[in-house]
């Protein structure tokens, strides 16, 4: 038993994909619409909340690392992860709200207090609490690495459909709704009732069927000894330090989007059409990416993808406000990211094998959080930046520099990294390696 290979059928394949789809809600939300919620409704600094966001990623690793030693230590009937999907769904949705919710009446200092007990409770509490076993799930339904790619590339084609759901609607629905404070309340309100319902999906048609090698350590590993484990693994330390790199150009793509296209493109309403561009094509891409991966492997479809997605930022430098140029933009960052998100959450499954070759201990949870910690610091930087150079450049000189240039030179930064990484050649090798020590230990 433990190191199998499992054909994975179309539903549970778009069940897993939910999970993601009702984490972009509020991870989308909070990229591409916070900042400027907070700045355009709430009347607050800029760069304080950059300041907020960024101080908040320190007690969000915390979290991060503690809900992994949680996945790992969970026995339920339902396996190590889906139960947490299905505890947290409904408190995922009311903390969507409550975060869309500043008071109108309260003053200036009471208004930061109030955004950093919320934000925290949203990123570092109740979304670590769901996304992190959600993370891990990819690796305990199936140890092939092909059927993990297409679990990522089913995962990433949802969640880019809740990044057009939130891109493409949250303004219209503000507008619908009143175009107020109150108004940003009742839309996620209606989008945290759509989350429960694909949680729902994910928690129903999933399973859970990896089990650790019959040699593999299964005993509870402390805290210390688990962090100690993880700079074991080379491969995990260069996959954490891309997904740094891979979500500070989210962050930073999603929140200066809109100042982009208002004060640059001078159209607010471009942010939609560059959004709605380059995700559908990303989507259409995806429904390719796994042919490709079979071939050239994760690793090469991460440098791949992150060489023509930096080009599709560059581009925007040269085209100024030509639409055709700032479309075909677009579309090579669709392309691009339809590379690196195939590949970035796959690839961090199989440096759990990796580790448990290493060292004799399996923490697919640990792996997974220390993972989600690092693109969780990515999205704290990128809102970070973004809100200290808008804060000190203008929101003109500010939006290119966040846009454009920063993106481009982090593109450069996750092929440097990826250059180092062979797992993919050794894979294979180390599967084997600990089902055979499995069958000697049986002998």
């Amino acid at each position: 038993m433990g190191h199998t290979k499992n054909k994975i059928g179309f539903w549970e394949r778009f069940s897993y994909g939910c999970g993601d789809l009702g984490c972009n809600i509020i991870y989308s939300a909070m990229s591409s619409f916070l900042l400027f919620y907070y700045t355009d409704y709430v009347h607050v600094s800029a760069a304080m909340i950059g300041t907020i966001m960024l101080l908040s990623r320190v007690f969000d690793g915390i979290t991060d690392l503690i809900m992994g030693v949680i996945v790992d230590r969970t026995k339920s009937k339902y396996g190590k992860c889906r139960p947490w999907i299905l505890r947290m769904a409904i408190p995922f949705a009311l903390a969507g709200v409550l975060l869309f919710t500043v008071p109108s009446g309260l003053g200036s200092n009471a208004k930061l207090v109030y955004i950093f007990i919320t934000y925290n409770l949203v990123s570092s509490v109740v979304y670590t609490a769901i996304n992190v076993p959600y993370a891990t799930l990819n690796s305990l339904i199936t140890q092939d690495q092909y059927e993990r790619s297409v679990l990522s590339i089913f995962r990433m084609i949802l969640a880019t459909t809740g990044t057009l759901i939130i891109t493409n609607l949250t303004l219209p629905l503000v507008e619908l709704f009143g175009n107020n404070l109150s108004a940003w309340t009742k839309t996620f309100a209606f989008f945290g009732i759509l989350a429960v319902i694909v949680f729902m999906i994910t928690f129903t048609g999933t399973k859970e069927r990896v089990v650790p090698a019959q040699n593999t350590k299964q005993e509870k590993v402390p805290f210390l000894k688990g962090i100690g484990l993880l700079f074991q693994n080379k491969y995990w330390l260069m996959i954490t330090v891309t997904l740094v790199f891979i979500f500070i150009n989210y962050s930073l793509n999603g929140g200066a989007a809109v100042y982009y296209a208002k004060n640059i493109l001078h159209d607010s309403s471009m942010v939609g059409t560059m959004n709605l561009v380059a995700n559908l094509v990303q989507i259409g891409v995806m429904f390719f990416t796994a042919f490709i991966i079979k071939k050239i492997g994760k690793r090469n479809m991460l440098i791949i993808g992150a060489i023509i997605y930096g080009l599709g930022f560059a581009m925007f430098g040269f085209v100024g406000t030509n639409m055709a140029g700032n479309i075909t933009a677009c579309v090579l960052k669709g392309v691009g990211n339809a590379g690196i998100s195939s590949c970035m959450f796959a690839i961090v499954s199989d440096t759990i094998e990796y580790g448990e070759w290493k060292t004799g201990y399996r923490t697919e949870g640990l792996i997974n959080s220390a993972s989600s910690f690092g693109f969780k610091v990515g999205n704290g930087l990128g809102s970070a930046i973004l809100g200290w150079v808008i804060g000190a450049a203008g929101a003109g000189a500010g939006s290119e520099i966040t846009f454009i240039y920063i993106p481009a030179v982090l593109c450069i930064g996750q092929v440097v990294v990826m250059l180092f990484y062979h797992l993919d050649k050794e894979y294979d090798g180390i599967v084997e390696s600990l089902a055979k020590e499995g069958e000697k230990e049986n002998a």
